[in-house]
């Protein structure tokens, strides 16, 4: 299966032109579509090996600051060199793009509803399938003194900028080059789904990916993706934040 390379329909490899906008069909497809997937395939195998080499690290340096920063720096720098190799498609993205203020003020409601079905949806099937209340993402950083803190920058504010530039960013922009942009949506949202490694999670991660990458094609730009993202994220948090100062509070 090929793809046009400007207006992404379906061609023949027989084609010179592509029989829906004229444009000429290089010859070397094959050797270009190749070249794309590999450089798809070694960004999210780096990204699979990130999160196995994370994972021993918090194991053998557990509630440490210094090992939560080197992680997370790690990241954001896997992130940034290969968006530097896709430097021009990902400055495209850094638009501020026309928002249509009707769409934006139903938007917003819709991803705070759609949080705290979530939040307490999942919840319950925690307790339902596993006998366990969700961990109360707080309680990951009180040995820091300052939970709060360093809960929003790890969790509210890194991941809807780099999960984005990755994901709706560096993936997206790969993938629609060798598939329909259709395709690329529903493949990113499985890929950002897979890489969180829950199963209960991935119920409502990959519509909420499929969601995310609709309004990065929409808007042509990773602004709104990352504004929905933080918004979820720090919905989330503020919830978990309320419960854990009420058993504080109860505790006293």
């Amino acid at each position: 299966m090929e793809f046009c390379k400007k207006c992404k329909q379906e061609v023949s490899s027989q084609d010179n032109f592509c029989q829906y906008c004229g444009n000429l069909i290089n010859k070397k497809t094959n050797e270009y579509n190749r070249e794309v997937l590999n450089s798809i395939i070694g960004f999210y195998t780096i990204i699979i090996c990130y999160i196995g080499l994370s994972s021993v690290i918090y194991l053998t340096y557990p509630e440490n600051i210094i090992t939560e920063i080197i992680v997370e720096t790690i990241f954001i720098g896997i992130v940034l060199v290969f968006c530097a190799y896709n430097l021009n498609e990902m400055i495209s993205l850094s638009k501020i793009p026309q928002i249509n203020l009707r769409f934006f003020t139903k938007l917003l409601p819709l991803t705070i509803l759609f949080s705290y079905l979530i939040y307490f949806g999942i919840g319950g099937l925690n307790e339902l399938l596993f006998f366990e209340d969700s961990l109360n993402l707080i309680y990951q950083y009180t040995y820091t003194g300052y939970p709060l803190f360093w809960s929003i920058i790890f969790i509210a504010i890194i991941p809807p900028i780099f999960e984005e530039l990755a994901f709706r960013g560096y993936l997206f922009n790969q993938l629609s080059k060798i598939i329909s942009i259709e395709l690329t949506i529903i493949a990113t949202a499985i890929l950002f789904a897979l890489v969180h490694l829950s199963f209960i999670s991935i119920i409502w991660i990959f519509p909420f990916g499929l969601f995310l990458g609709y309004l990065r094609n929409k808007y042509n730009s990773l602004w709104i993706p990352m504004l929905i993202h933080f918004v979820h994220n720090s919905i989330v948090l503020m919830t978990d934040y309320y419960y854990y100062h009420k058993e504080i509070t109860e505790i006293i």
